[in-house]
């Protein structure tokens, strides 16, 4: 397959930092969002990461300057239709995405692949929604994804064998390392680091510690880089308490119940290092 111009739905952290790899490997970008000033700071956040792989004389300055220019900014999604593969990296809620994957099935090309960067929605369920089931995969990239060498490319149950080889194969011209997995709620990295970041907010609810302290004994004792709330906070604690419900309601367990503290701190708004404050403040 011939991937030359890649679509990117969600000017967000990951959809962003996705854009800001294809750029960077040679891809046009088609980077879609439902407002300019989204794709505005889209834009300003790519120049600045470019920039520091500048400093770090990881590429030249002219290097940024053409991934810049590859980078295509709209709200339409009309001009998507003309891309050879799509990744929609929009909120992680179903509803969201299965509109967007239904609308994507009508405007594109009826060979093009439709990829999901979700970290824990079915790709099965994704794929049901349009009318090409076998060329939908799921795409999980890591934050921040310039830099995160693992994409999870997950088989929905119609997923075809030429769908996942295109996808692998992209991922290595990234120079990312893909890894296959299944379909399953939260997939293999949501399903077993959510409820570890969980299990670490019970904790703090119930008194055994503070944030801080949790953080020192999964740094000092599991040489883990940062703390599991910290890192909560670095995810989004919105986004954390969307996977410990689709765990929940994907499997059945009672295990993935979704801390209440969690679930407060939300309702505050208080949702990590994005909103200025969660376990921390930033």
């Amino acid at each position: 397959m011939d991937i030359r111009r890649v679509g990117v739905i969600g000017a967000g952290t990951m959809g962003n930092g996705i854009a800001h790899l294809l750029a960077r490997g040679g891809y046009d970008v088609v980077l879609c969002d439902v407002e300019q000033r989204f794709l505005e700071r889209a834009l300003e956040t790519i120049g600045r990461n470019l920039e520091r792989e500048v400093a770090k004389n990881k590429i030249t300055a002219d290097d940024k300057a053409s991934a810049l220019r590859r980078i295509q900014p709209v709200t339409d999604r009309a001009k998507l239709a003309d891309c050879d593969f799509v990744i929609e990296a929009a909120t992680e809620k179903f509803e969201i995405k299965a509109e967007i994957f239904r609308d994507l099935d009508q405007r594109t090309r009826p060979e093009i692949i439709l990829a999901s960067n979700t970290s824990s929605i079915s790709i099965t369920k994704l794929a049901a929604q349009t009318r090409r089931a076998d060329k939908v995969i799921g795409m999980h990239f890591f934050n921040p994804v310039p830099v995160m060498k693992l994409v999870e490319v997950i088989r929905g149950l119609a997923t075809s064998q030429a769908t996942f080889l295109a996808a692998r194969d992209l991922s290595l011209k990234l120079e990312k390392t893909p890894v296959e997995v299944n379909d399953a709620p939260g997939f293999v990295s949501n399903r077993v680091l959510m409820p570890l970041l969980n299990e670490a907010m019970f904790a703090v609810m119930e008194g055994v510690a503070t944030p801080e302290a949790v953080d020192e004994v999964f740094k000092l004792g599991m040489a883990h880089p940062m703390g599991p709330l910290t890192l909560a906070d670095f995810i989004g604690l919105d986004v954390c308490l969307d996977i410990m419900r689709v765990l929940q309601q994907g499997l059945g367990d009672p295990k993935y119940r979704p801390c209440p503290l969690l679930i407060k701190m939300v309702d505050a708004g208080w949702l990590g290092r994005k909103s200025g404050r969660g376990f921390y403040r930033y």
